[in-house]
């Protein structure tokens, strides 16, 4: 078990690559129709490993003791099968906004917060009161955050949650192999595994220019650089020192910061009903660092060894 003072440093990293992602939803949102969906996927996360491997190029040689249980065999097949979900997550999302809307897809692509813990128990991962409240709590808050009035489900929701599905699978492999391995080794061959594969698929159904690539250059560097290289990598970090449920919570807080910069940035709008839902999130985050099963025992010990009242004298 991770100790107290490694659990807040993960929760810090995981908010702070959620905010990443929050804010690279403007840089994606400016790339559509300048350049197709698996081409700026594949770009992103090529760059992304360059970055990681310029960092890795600048620091010492990684202790091989520090992680006997890794090897070049075992690093490739764990990075390989994240880079695998990634790439299935994202690719299921791109294609099913094509046939429902960006607030189902919001909505459904964030009830990962929920099937992490949900999909734990198969793997004999329990979670606490406060980990469960929390996630219902932010899923909650996605739901007033991104659905209004007239909701019905299309054709693309079945997609969005094949996606949240895949996603799910990725964070709880990655709670599990993260120990094993270099965060950087790991990160670098997820992130050649996806961009690989979403690179071979856009050859197959996209086109590509050199006037589409300038057009949508900065938003392939910014979601590059800082949404796969410093973002994901952080989530790798991170995750050895946390519980996946925790961290699907955490990650939650992603919806939020999207919806913050689209009201700074695009202008969106930011009505009560998304103000509130923001709220719920926010509290199921808080709510979810809580350890209410200890509270409420130590809460019940004081209780059945509390003095008994003085008699009153008649």
């Amino acid at each position: 078990m991770p100790t107290s003072t490694a659990s807040l440093r993960a929760s810090a990293l995981m908010l702070l690559a959620s905010l990443i992602w929050g804010t690279a939803f403007v840089a994606q949102t400016a790339s559509i129709g300048k350049i197709g969906p698996f081409y700026y996927t594949s770009l992103r996360f090529l760059l992304g490993a360059a970055v990681v491997l310029a960092v890795m190029a600048l620091r010492r040689r990684p202790d091989a003791a520090a992680h006997p249980a890794s090897t070049p065999r075992s690093l490739l097949r764990d990075g390989g099968l994240l880079g695998v979900l990634v790439a299935f997550s994202i690719s299921l999302q791109q294609i099913g906004l094509e046939s429902t809307t960006v607030a189902n897809a919001g909505f459904i692509s964030s009830l990962y917060v929920v099937l992490v813990p949900l999909l734990g128990l198969l793997w004999g991962r329990r979670v606490g009161a406060g980990v469960w409240l929390g996630a219902l709590l932010a899923a909650l808050g996605m739901y007033f955050l991104s659905v209004r009035s007239g909701y019905s489900v299309r054709h693309g929701d079945w997609l969005e949650l094949g996606g949240a599905l895949f996603i799910s699978g990725q964070i709880l492999l990655l709670g599990r192999v993260a120990p094993r391995h270099d965060p950087l080794q790991l990160a670098v061959v997820q992130f050649v595994v996806c961009g690989l594969l979403c690179l071979g698929a856009g050859a197959l159904v996209e086109t590509v220019s050199l006037e589409a690539l300038r057009r949508a250059a900065w938003t392939i560097v910014y979601g590059g650089a800082l949404s796969v290289g410093v973002a994901y990598t952080l989530q790798v970090v991170a995750q050895r020192d946390a519980i996946p449920a925790h961290a699907a919570v955490i990650f939650s807080m992603e919806g939020v910061f999207a919806a913050l910069a689209a009201w700074l940035v695009l202008q969106q709008a930011l009505d009560a009903r998304a103000l509130f839902g923001c709220a719920l999130v926010f509290f199921g985050l808080v709510v979810s660092q809580l350890p209410l099963q200890a509270l409420a025992n130590g809460l019940s010990a004081r209780l059945r060894h509390a003095p008994a009242p003085d008699p009153v004298d008649p």
